[in-house]
C-alpha cells in the first residue's frame, strides 16, 4: 500500500504478510517499492514462516527474486488469494486517517508515520485474541 511522508514525493510503501488463518498481521515493512522493500519484508517474517508458509503476492518482480520459488505463488486479484490483505489495506485506511488517499492529515516525520502505523497493527493483532 503507497502512502506518504511530508509530500507527495516522499513515497512510503507498506509491506504487510497476513497469516490467512488467524488474520494476524506476521510481516512489516515500511520503505520503498524495490527489491530492498520485498527483503525488508522477508526478513519480518520469523523463521518458521520463512520456512512453512507459501507466500501469494502480486506480481511486482521485486518478490520472485527475494522469495524462495517453492514458498512464493505470484497470482492476480480474481483468484481470490489476497482478499485479506486488500481488505486490511482498506480497514487501514478507513482508520488511519494520514493513509488516506485524499487526506488533508499526513506524517510530516517518517519516524511518525511508522510509529503510527505500528501502533494500529498492534492494536489490530492484540484484538484478535480477544475474540
Amino acid at each position: 500500500m503507497l502512502s506518504f511522508v511530508g509530500d507527495k514525493g516522499n513515497k512510503q510503501w507498506i509491506w504487510l504478510a497476513i497469516d490467512v488463518l488467524t488474520k494476524e498481521i506476521v510481516g512489516v515493512y515500511i520503505g520503498k517499492r524495490d527489491e530492498a522493500g520485498a527483503r525488508g519484508l522477508w526478513d519480518s517474517l520469523s523463521a518458521v514462516y520463512r520456512q512453512c508458509a507459501v507466500s501469494y503476492t502480486d506480481f511486482w518482480s521485486a518478490y520472485g527474486i527475494v522469495f524462495p520459488k517453492k514458498k512464493h505463488k505470484a497470482v492476480g486479484k480474481d483468484t481470490g488469494q489476497t482478499n485479506y490483505i486488500e481488505r486490511f489495506n482498506n480497514t487501514m485506511r478507513q482508520r488511519i486517517s494520514r493513509l488516506g488517499r485524499k487526506t488533508l492529515s499526513f506524517s510530516k516525520k517518517l519516524s511518525n508515520h511508522i510509529g503510527a502505523i505500528w501502533y494500529f497493527i498492534h492494536e489490530y493483532n492484540a484484538s484478535l485474541s480477544i475474540n
